[in-house]
């Protein structure tokens, strides 16, 4: 290999590790995942949970390993036993056959989520057409549309905008998944107001505060940045759009990995600034894994790019603190 082949290698007073803020938990996921492990500390294990809590393959085997129980489906869930609802939401379907099974359940479903939910009821009680903007096959968007069936089409992206049929084009109002980039949805919304220009927004942003922030965030540190890398498993939606968004912005490079040890050396090869963020359901710890990789391989400590504050609570479900309550009362 001749010299001008060989990576360029880079001084210590050369490189730089920019650290998004925010990252990691949102208040959604927070609530979810404790959810679990205080339905763990008050009824013991196991607790069974319906599809995975959150994103997240770290977490979600964590928590296996304190006895939680992951299914796919309720008919895996014997009868009398405790499950819980994953921050994604489910239909009423799902909440109609859980009761049939006779089971004990604790709705972990993000608040945010609650919000469309609610949103497309009322929509559909008000006889509009719904368009939905998100994945096929995601929960989220599995639970938003059996909320409203007869009402609900799924909207990809603006290549699935010819195909739409409506019933009456001055009563059609969009809402959205909360994980998806900011940018493609509102493509996608421009693409279907040139077709129904009387369509009608959400009456509140459905992508939620916590994916926006993420985004801005790695917007602001994606510029200048030779490398992005972002901490998320690869079925967290909003994880992979990070990822997208972090190229839009101007990385030279961007790529996902779930912890440190899926980080390849290539990518180094004279990488000045390195960019790390982390998805809304990845866990603080991974992101210094993948600091502590950078050390080890001469990079400075990570200087932090605030671009929000974030500081919303969101209580546990109702049914997991009536039982908390009264396990309290009774030990006293």
């Amino acid at each position: 290999m001749t010299d001008l082949a060989m990576p360029r290698v880079l001084s210590g007073d050369e490189r730089a590790v920019l650290l998004a803020a925010p990252r990691g938990y949102c208040a959604g996921v927070d609530r979810a995942v404790v959810t679990v492990e205080k339905a763990l500390d008050l009824y013991g294990a196991p607790v069974y949970v319906r599809k995975e809590i959150v994103h997240n393959k770290h977490v979600v085997g964590s928590l296996a390993a304190r006895g939680a129980i992951f299914v796919d489906e309720l008919d895996e869930v014997p009868a009398g036993a405790t499950v819980v609802f994953s921050a994604h939401g489910v239909s009423p379907a799902v909440h109609a056959a859980a009761e049939e099974l006779g089971l004990k359940t604790i709705d972990a479903t993000c608040p945010l989520v609650t919000k469309v939910h609610h949103e497309a009821k009322r929509f559909a009680k008000e006889d509009y057409d719904i368009l939905l903007i998100g994945h096929a096959g995601h929960e989220e968007v599995e639970g938003t549309m059996g909320e409203a069936p007869e009402h609900t089409q799924l909207v990809e992206g603006p290549w699935d905008v010819p195909g739409i049929t409506v019933r009456d084009p001055k009563k059609v109002v969009w809402l959205s998944q909360t994980t998806l980039s900011v940018d493609e949805t509102m493509a996608t919304v421009d693409a279907i107001r040139e077709r129904f220009p009387d369509l009608i927004d959400p009456p509140s942003d459905d992508i939620c505060y916590a994916t926006q922030n993420r985004q801005l965030a790695v917007k602001e540190i994606a510029r200048s940045a030779d490398l992005v890398i972002v901490v998320g498993s690869g079925n967290s939606s909003n994880s992979v759009r990070l990822v997208e968004v972090a190229l839009e912005a101007g990385a030279k490079a961007a790529y996902r990995v779930d912890d440190a040890s899926e980080i390849q050396e290539s990518w180094l090869d004279g990488v000045a600034t390195v960019s790390v963020t982390s998805g809304a359901s990845v866990p603080e710890e991974l992101v210094q894994g993948v600091l502590e990789f950078l050390r080890e391989r001469g990079y400075p400590d990570a200087r932090a790019v605030k671009t929000a504050e974030e500081s919303l609570i969101f209580a546990l479900p109702a049914e997991l603190r009536r039982d908390m309550k009264a396990a309290l009362a009774a030990s006293s």
